[in-house]
């Protein structure tokens, strides 16, 4: 059975640092997107990053590129969203999902949800200003 396993949020002054963990079991890695995904109060869910398992491809939002980093640690089944200079507009529940897909994408497919077959549960992360 796959299972997601999101960690790592909190509360966090404007401008901090947050590290989020996505520990994914019940499958391996091979030809799989990690994405994580946010939602805001009233406001739809957006993707935020995604990494591709073989490619190592990465895909990231506007709003976050300079400031977040994704990486991967395979060995670990454990997918990391590393979010510096964190805004208040960063707030919201923050969710991991896998994919399957062998052949390249575009950022917004890979940051689509229609992408993702399973889901984590949620971490919150709120940004005070």
């Amino acid at each position: 059975e796959v299972q997601l396993q999101a960690s790592g949020g909190g509360l966090v002054q404007a401008g901090g640092s947050l590290r989020l963990a996505c520990a994914a079991s019940g499958f391996t890695f091979d030809d799989y997107g990690i994405g994580w995904f946010r939602q805001a109060p009233g406001k739809e869910r957006e993707g935020v990053s995604c990494i591709h398992s073989t490619t190592g491809s990465l895909y990231y939002a506007d709003s976050v590129k300079g400031r977040f980093t994704i990486s991967s640690d395979n060995a670990q089944n454990t997918v990391y969203l590393q979010m510096n200079n964190l805004k208040p507009e960063d707030t919201g529940v923050y969710y991991c999902a896998t994919g399957w897909w062998e052949h390249p994408i575009t950022t917004t497919q890979a940051l689509g949800a229609s992408m993702y077959s399973h889901w984590g549960q949620g971490t919150q992360v709120t940004v005070s200003s």
